[in-house]
């Protein structure tokens, strides 16, 4: 994975290894075990399908979820189409559906909706997270800096505007309208 790292971000060997090993450091204070060493680099694209098909179900954040560990920490090759069924059949999803969709183009199109927000803004790699819109967290980080862009996001989200507030109106003790 480092030299895939490496490769893909133009940095050093050196810097690839120091990256996987601060987020080996960062799954381990979540007790995960992620060992890059055995990660299976594969296409993702059809494992994103998988994910808009369970959310069609309400399961897409568990989906998300279970292919993470099958890849981090089961090493687990999730671009195959056997790998993706099982990981659904575990979860309730019908297997025989699931690689039923995978033989056809359902869900590229969402997929590759994705990808172009995605492009539009500017993120270059993974995880990536947007709030509102407005906010982003790059990269594994601390639970501290998500707290900080989702406390901004819900107190940007939550103030109310008053506009025109000078028209008659009630109060929690009274009512002053004219007779």
């Amino acid at each position: 994975m480092a030299e895939l790292l490496s490769a893909k971000y133009n940095v050093s060997l050196e810097q690839a290894h120091g990256m996987c090993e601060n987020m080996r450091q960062q799954a381990a204070g979540e007790d995960l075990t992620y060992d890059f060493d055995k990660m299976i680099p594969t296409n993702s694209f059809d494992a994103h399908r998988l994910v808009h098909y369970a959310k069609e179900i309400g399961k897409s954040n568990e989906m998300s979820e279970r292919i993470f560990y099958a890849f981090f920490t089961e090493s687990r090759n999730i671009g195959d189409h056997e790998t993706l069924a099982s990981l659904g059949d575990e979860l309730g999803l019908d297997g025989t559906d699931i690689k039923r969709m995978l033989g056809t183009d359902e869900f590229s199109k969402e997929v590759r909706n994705d990808e172009a927000m995605g492009s539009q803004l500017g993120i270059q790699g993974v995880p990536f997270f947007v709030f509102d819109g407005k906010y982003a967290v790059s990269g594994a980080q601390p639970v501290e800096m998500f707290e900080q862009a989702l406390a901004k996001a819900w107190g940007e989200g939550n103030k109310l505007e008053v506009v025109g507030g000078d028209a008659d109106s009630c109060t929690a003790d009274s009512c002053d309208f004219p007779k």
